[in-house]
Order: structure tokens, then sequence, then C-alpha cells
């Protein structure tokens, strides 16, 4: 079996303002990092309307086409932009990820990396934020159990970033198991252990600001994967931000390239275990390029080696 490496270069089109952090060049770094490895390459679709409608309603969906510039740029919240080519990059972004999806649980491939921009994590239902419009991670979770018809997912978000919009999007549903480290304090400022979701369902592991990889993969063993083998998924979903890396600009953890080779290498056994190796990863923060490009390229190395 083989790893998909999924992608469309209209995500390279959506464009920020000079000196914005989430930027073109994060993914043109990403490819290039992993061209010289063995992974099929997928083109990715269009998500559907009715897949984006699984987790944001219609009013919203239509707020973004109505806001969507001609040319320029438009700020639709305090660090969040479109372009003429960022709706179409967004609805691209969310079919990688569903179609990752697809071709996982009809065992086309092993497992998936969804290399794509705008990110997901942040967008709340009817809310666009930090850097996201639409829940990526959150709608190939609902994809997975609404049209294929799973039990149980589990999303993992290992961005230095709380995934406050995938918890939005995720509350409700005790179908979906959350499990999501981040620095704290830090932006947004949710992700606080008590926060549960309605079932339960939902845990939140914050990390102290400085810290390295040894607090990460102590929270990750006695909290994270004790979760994750009582809840036995059926497919894993990673929110795979880098930005946790000493290097990255935007937040004070101090992960080495190792701690994220470690933590793919975990959950790939973990997922051997309770769900025949079936993983979903989706590119969300990372900010330094240069960590970046080696973070995710660790990343997803481990993915190719996975036990099945």
């Amino acid at each position: 079996m083989v790893t998909a490496l999924i992608t469309h270069a209209e995500c390279l089109n959506h464009v920020t303002p000079e000196g914005h952090p989430e930027r073109v060049a994060r993914l043109e770094h990403i490819l290039h990092a992993l061209e010289g490895l063995d992974l099929k390459r997928v083109t990715a679709p269009m998500a559907a309307e009715d897949d984006i409608l699984r987790c944001h309603p219609a009013d919203y969906l239509q707020g973004l086409r109505a806001a969507r510039p001609e040319e320029g740029w438009v700020q639709i919240d305090g660090d969040t932009y479109m372009s003429p080519g960022s709706l179409d990059a967004a609805f691209r972004a969310a079919g990688a990820v569903i179609r990752g999806v697809d071709m996982v649980l009809e065992g086309e491939v092993q497992n998936a990396f969804a290399a794509v921009r705008p990110p997901g994590h942040h967008a709340e239902t009817e809310t666009a934020m930090g850097f996201c419009l639409f829940g990526n991670a959150a709608l190939a979770a609902k994809h997975a159990l609404d049209h294929h018809g799973l039990s149980r997912v589990a999303v993992v978000d290992f961005d230095v970033h709380h995934g406050n919009g995938t918890q939005d999007l995720l509350w409700d549903e005790p179908r979906a198991l959350f499990i999501t480290s981040q620095q704290m304090p830090l932006w947004p400022g949710s992700g606080r252990p008590d926060e549960d979701g309605t079932a339960g369902q939902i845990l939140n592991m914050p990390l102290s600001p400085g810290s390295d990889g040894t607090e990460m993969r102590t929270a990750y063993e006695v909290q994270a994967f004790p979760r994750l083998r009582a809840f036995r998924p059926e497919l894993i979903i990673i929110s795979a931000g880098f930005d946790a890396h000493q290097d990255d600009p935007l937040a004070s953890l101090n992960w080495s390239t190792a701690d994220f080779a470690w933590i793919t290498r975990e959950l790939c056994t973990l997922a051997a275990e309770l769900c025949s190796g079936r993983i979903v990863s989706t590119l969300e923060g990372g900010y330094d390029l240069n960590a970046l490009s080696r973070a995710t390229k660790a990343h997803v190395q481990e993915l190719m080696k996975a036990p099945v």
C-alpha cells in the first residue's frame, strides 16, 4: 500500500497581503520538499456543496461567495483575507481531505496527506477566522461518518494553536473523538481541559509556553493514546500543524523535527492496531518556511513507513 499526496495548483491562488504569515510560499516549499518521495500524487477535487453544508450553513457559504473580491483582497476577520482565488482554493482544500478519506476507506491507499491551503481548523460553524474558511478536518470526519457509514472517527490536532473551529464543528458529535494539544496561553484563547463536548468526546491538552517535545510526548502517552485505544476509531484524521516547531515565529513551543516524526510514528502505530492503519492527514499551520518543509517531510516519510 502507498501514501497519497493530494494537492491542487489552485491552492496557490489563495493570495494574502505582503507580510502575512499564511502565504503562498508555504505550500511551494512543502511541495518542493516532497518532490523526490515515492507518493501517489492525486489532484484534489472541488468539494461538493453538500460536503461543506455538513458543517457550515448555507448562509455562511453564501456570505463567502458574496465577499469574494474581483481583485486585491477583502478582510473578513482580523487576520483572515480572501483574494479572487481564495474560495476555489478553500473548496480544493476541503475536497482534498474528503478525497483522502474516500481513497483510504476504499482501500486505494494506506494513508494520505493533503498539502493544501487555506488551512481549516479555526473555521467555526458560521465564522471564518485564523486564516481558515472551511473546517477541513471536521468536514472529512463528517463525510466518513455520514457518507461512508463509519461509527467512530478520531481527529488528532497537534497544531500549536487550539483547533477551536474543529471543536465547534464537532462539539455535538458523539461519533467523533477530538484530541488536541496546544500552547496555552496563546491565541485563540480556547482549549481548556474542561471544554470536553456534549458527550465528553473532546480532549484538550494545554502545553506550557517554552516547553519542548518532552511535555508533548508525556501528554500524548498519558492522555491521548489511552483515549484513542478506548474509543477504537475506524479512521484517524490528523490536523498536522507544524508551528509548534522551535523555529516558528508565531508561538513559543520548542518541538524539534524529530518530535513531529515521533508523534506521526506513534499515531501510525496506533492506527495499525485500531483501524487497519487508516489515516488521513491535512496541513494546518507552520510559518517558518525551512522548519515547515523539514517537519512536513518527516511527517510524510513516517506515513510512508507506517505499519498496516
